[in-house]
């Protein structure tokens, strides 16, 4: 089969001919960077949401607390206890399983274009004609708010979709109004800034098919997510890793939690105070993963800059330009950032627009 022209990896990885990683997507993973998921340094926090909205006075207090050093530290955490029914998140998860499994002419329905910001879009590799490296995941995205787009295809996706977009997006508001007041803002600071009535948010699914030879390749290199948080729900396989220290530690949770990254747009708001989680997904042999992430962000037109309170509370002088979130969003997926960091070839793209 001609890698360069797979648009899916799904029949590539289910072909029994196959028992290595195809050179197009080879990918070493170092097992010296990975972390030790017994070393106390690397135990995952754990924010238990229900304490945010009906705990006692110093429950909420110590929750706002350890969020300072969660933000600061790791960008990253679980939430349990948030309000989403477990039997909607798996229904999700179903519905998702459902549309991979269709047939690849029907998924190539919705395929798109190169706009990230396009109501949906479908594919398996950012772009296979250039990336070094092609992807061993399937994915798809879809626009759902500030206006709600589906899949049409399985039946059951679009109802699904709504709701887990809809109560997904009330946690991530609940995580947001929490975010600000550890700050020492307002509950609604960030609503308000970001504009996020109209903020974007996207659902994406990823599937990751096993690979015969998984230290070979990669589902996602490092990168850090766009926007403000990112809510992930996963199947019962593991992958996810994100960075901490220095290393990577994959990332294992109780059932029915959310994995929640804090975003890029967080860490240029804070003026660099909180974290914007370095993360990647990787692969094994045994079977199927699927995840769903849901980004939620400011509104495409929001300028994102430092905010002024903090930086005048701080006493700092801001570390970031002020940029459109549409801009941002376009720079991130550009060729010329291929598995790098944003925030550094963001620093390259504007001096090269002669900004000092």
């Amino acid at each position: 089969m001609d890698t360069l022209k797979v648009t899916s990896i799904k029949p590539l990885a289910e072909s029994h001919a196959l028992n290595s990683v195809p050179s197009t997507y080879a990918f070493n993973i170092n097992p010296n960077e990975e972390a030790d998921p017994n070393d106390p340094e690397f135990e995952i926090p754990i924010v238990d949401m229900s304490l945010l909205i009906s705990g006692s006075p110093d429950q909420w207090s110590k929750i706002i607390l350890d969020l300072v050093k969660i933000c600061q530290e790791w960008g990253f955490f679980i939430a349990i206890n948030h309000g989403v029914l477990e039997s909607l998140m798996n229904a999700m998860i179903d519905a998702c399983h459902g549309f991979f499994a269709l047939p690849d002419e029907e998924k190539q329905e919705f395929k798109s274009g190169n706009d990230v910001l396009e109501m949906f879009k479908y594919g398996s590799s950012y772009n296979p004609a250039t990336d070094k490296v092609l992807l061993w995941r399937d994915f798809f995205k879809v626009r759902v708010h500030p206006k709600f787009y589906s899949l049409y295809k399985p039946s059951c996706f679009s109802e699904m979709s709504m709701e887990f977009s809809k109560r997904s997006r009330e946690v991530a508001l609940e995580i947001t109004r929490a975010i600000s007041e550890s700050l020492g803002l307002e509950p609604n600071y960030i609503h308000d800034a970001m504009n996020m009535d109209r903020g974007l948010q996207m659902l994406a699914a990823n599937y990751y098919p096993p690979c015969p030879q998984p230290e070979h390749a990669i589902g996602i290199p490092h990168t850090t997510d766009h926007g403000l948080v990112t809510l992930l729900i996963q199947n019962e396989m593991n992958g996810l890793q994100v960075e901490h220290n220095g290393k990577w530690l994959t990332v294992d949770g109780p059932t029915n939690c959310f994995f929640v990254n804090l975003a890029d747009q967080m860490k240029i708001l804070t003026n660099g105070k909180y974290k914007s989680v370095m993360h990647q997904a990787t692969l094994n042999n045994k079977a199927a993963r699927i995840s769903i992430a849901i980004r939620h962000g400011p509104s495409v037109d929001t300028i994102i800059a430092p905010a002024p309170e903090l930086m005048e509370k701080e006493g700092e002088p801001p570390k970031y330009l002020a940029m459109n979130y549409k801009e941002y969003i376009h720079l991130q997926r550009s060729e010329k950032i291929y598995m790098k960091y944003t925030f550094d070839q963001w620093r390259i793209h504007i001096e090269a627009r002669g900004v000092n």
